[in-house]
């Protein structure tokens, strides 16, 4: 089910949501201090494109507290408001219910993407 969930993800939007961590990434990457935070975007890319079948748990310390607040300045704010944008307008229909809570899913990771780490069930 988490094949056709996925498939179904990707076609209707889950790609636009993959390209903008994807951006998010290069972006980052253009300095050698944001490489690390390159590097996490392109992780989560790979998750926003194919997010059912997987998990996120969040920890980590005070050095991904740090990197957390500086990304969400940044970065952070504007991802995770469109990622809840379009959860709710896909929540409005039965159909889109699951893919919106993906939406909320990925918004709590954009907010938040240090210390996650991805878990495949």
């Amino acid at each position: 089910m988490s094949v056709l969930g996925n498939l179904l993800w990707f076609f209707c939007g889950g790609f636009f949501s993959a390209l903008g961590w994807f951006m998010a990434g290069i972006l980052w990457s253009i300095t050698i201090i944001g490489l690390p935070v390159g590097k996490q975007c392109f992780k989560f890319a790979a998750l926003a494109a194919w997010p059912f079948g997987k998990e996120i748990v969040y920890g980590g310390g005070a050095g991904s507290l740090i990197l957390n607040i500086i990304w969400m300045i940044i970065t952070g704010i504007p991802m995770a408001l469109e990622s809840v944008i379009l959860g709710v307008l896909l929540c409005i229909t039965i159909i889109g219910i699951p893919f919106g809570l993906q939406h909320f899913k990925m918004a709590k990771l954009a907010l938040m993407p240090f210390g996650a780490q991805i878990i495949y069930t």
